[in-house]
């Protein structure tokens, strides 16, 4: 059976009927679950289901994906049933200004459901990527289709270090997780978005009421190191990294002054030392 989801027993399929029964009821954040053997994109696919007034709630997973993406319109790539690659399709009622917040949400969530189940010391590189140590173990892709945000995510489980896209990137698996079964890190993740989009929602988007952003602050990898960030329009602004503001931009301090980026690719080079 070569093209049988049982063929490698490491990597069992997920079953889209058990999470649904284990997420999705009366007066909750999900409302459906699906999972399929292969697409190009979970993202582009809720885009296209968004648009055709799929509600609130809806989650897309993919066992592989021929044309992931992550952030800055880079490739997100693994091997069959060797990553979690979802989306969700949110429809936030929190003012627009402030769902600048929800990339940093959807990171704090697989980060925190990642650290209690895989047992790991994971920690977020503004805005969403999560990292071992200085290696990249996922990320996550949020984009807007009219009123309705996608979140995408990419986590890789049981890739082997041969397996792994670039040598800056890590998995559950070569970190020898003690958890590798990608059923609870899925329910963990999207357990987590539910918490912490509902606290986010019923705080009219206010990270502060909520404690978003002392959480998100809490696992931060990036406050207090000097970085680099890569601009639009081929600049860079070099400083330190002092926080985070109310509307989930970094904060920056380069020559005196402070610079509040909504956008831009950092570059951690190494802790600040006053």
């Amino acid at each position: 059976m070569p093209d049988s989801p049982y063929t490698d027993l490491d990597r069992p399929p997920l079953s889209a009927a058990a999470i649904s029964r284990a997420l999705v009821r009366p007066g909750g954040l999900w409302t459906g679950v699906s999972v399929v053997e292969e697409t190009g994109s979970t993202n582009a696919d809720l885009a296209r289901a968004a648009g055709e007034g799929a509600p609130q709630g809806t989650v897309l997973i993919a066992e592989r994906q021929s044309a992931g993406r992550g952030r800055l319109g880079r490739s997100w790539s693994a091997p069959a049933r060797a990553a979690l690659m979802f989306s969700v399709l949110l429809r936030p009622s929190v003012p627009v200004a402030r769902q600048g917040w929800l990339p940093l949400l959807a990171g704090l969530a697989a980060a925190s459901a990642v650290r209690r189940i895989a047992e790991v010391d994971v920690r977020l590189k503004w805005p969403n990527d999560l990292l071992i140590g200085d290696r990249k173990l996922a990320g996550v892709l949020a984009e807007r289709v009219d009123t309705a945000v996608i979140i995408g995510t990419g986590l890789n489980v049981s890739l082997r270090a041969a397996e792994l896209p670039v040598a800056t990137a890590t998995s559950l698996a070569v970190e020898k997780a003690p958890c590798l079964d990608r059923d609870p890190l899925i329910r963990g993740v999207l357990r987590e978005i539910e918490t912490h989009y509902g606290e986010w929602t019923r705080a009219g988007g206010d990270a502060d009421a909520c404690g978003l952003r002392a959480a998100y602050l809490g696992v931060s990898a990036t406050i207090g190191m000097e970085v680099r960030v890569e601009l639009p329009g081929e600049r860079a602004l070099v400083g330190v990294a002092t926080g985070v503001d109310e509307l989930g931009r970094l904060l920056v301090t380069s020559e005196g002054r402070s610079h509040a980026l909504s956008a831009g690719d950092v570059i951690h080079v190494r802790p600040h030392t006053p």
